[in-house]
């Protein structure tokens, strides 16, 4: 069967042109998918931007109406990093709708993956760090109002911890959070996960799977949930701007397979979302992203 994936035109929204943000690099990611014929444009699915509903069932109603009418106040938006715009608003939305899409194309198919999403700094009152709606929250929280599950389990990766899912999903025994993450790193004052592993600046292939191995081995007969949601951010890259942690891509291809084959083998659905990277080269980068969907690919063909 071939892999699911879910991509949105609206994922890539304007930014100036000095943004650090690499916005760009979720339309890198679809190209390179289709050149390798991972997936193609005919077979890829295109999500139904999140509504405000959904939004708020994460989010406070005032927090929803300051992005989707943009009037957030300045300190808010600065907190976010991005200038609320319009078309900011429609990706946030899109972004949380395809990773909705992806829990159920999980739920349906064992397997499927996103080509945007991992927004785990935005809080159920307030977005940060590059990130406005907490898709894999809503999600959750969506999949669990229509019936479809009850209970799930989060396998943040990304470099930074995944401050605002734990902030969102704390003393909630349905959802239980894992964040592995580089110790001094974004954000400066952590939240509690339901288990957090915070790594030393440096850590490389070796330590990192070793580490990984260990926590999976546990996690995964202890929780036992109805769907793993995946933030398989690529920024504990070596090369990455910001992510202080030494994986290669050797790396970041053994990590997608332990996590996914590890996941399979207990019989958990998985969605995959993108997460964090930072570079100036965007192919490089979307390469480094397109490692997730590659190795799932493969699992889904078996």
């Amino acid at each position: 069967m071939a892999l699911s994936v879910v991509f949105h035109p609206a994922y890539v929204a304007p930014l100036p042109s000095d943004h650090r943000f690499p916005m760009e690099k979720f339309g890198r990611l679809f190209e390179r998918l289709v050149a390798e014929g991972v997936v193609t444009v005919e077979t890829a699915v295109e999500p139904m931007p999140a509504p405000r509903g959904w939004l708020e069932l994460v989010h406070t109603p005032d927090y929803v109406s300051g992005i989707l009418e943009q009037r957030l106040g300045p300190e808010a938006t600065r907190r976010i990093g991005f200038p609320l715009t319009a078309a900011l608003a429609r990706r946030s939305q899109a972004a949380v709708g395809g990773t909705v899409q992806t829990g159920r194309l999980a739920l349906e198919h064992g397997l499927a993956c996103n080509t945007a999403g991992g927004s785990h700094h935005a809080f159920s009152t307030h977005g940060s760090g590059f990130c406005v709606f907490n898709d894999v929250a809503v999600a959750i929280r969506v999949l669990q109002a229509e019936g479809l599950i009850d209970t799930a389990l989060v396998i943040d990766l990304d470099v930074h911890q995944g401050d605002g899912t734990a902030e969102i999903f704390a003393d909630d025994a349905s959802v239980h959070t894992f964040s592995m993450h580089c110790s001094v790193n974004f954000p400066l004052q952590k939240q509690h996960s339901d288990r957090d592993v915070a790594l030393p600046r440096g850590t490389g292939d070796d330590a990192y799977l070793e580490t990984l191995d260990s926590e999976l081995g546990s996690l995964l007969p202890r929780t036992r949930p109805d769907i793993v949601f995946y933030n398989a951010g690529v920024d504990p890259h070596a090369d990455d701007r910001i992510g202080r942690l030494s994986l290669s891509d050797a790396g970041l291809a053994a990590r997608e397979r332990m996590v996914l084959e590890s996941c399979r083998a207990a019989g958990f659905p998985v969605a995959g979302v993108v997460g964090g990277g930072y570079s100036d080269d965007l192919d490089a980068l979307a390469n480094r992203h397109a490692i997730l969907h590659r190795t799932a690919a493969v699992l889904a063909a078996l």
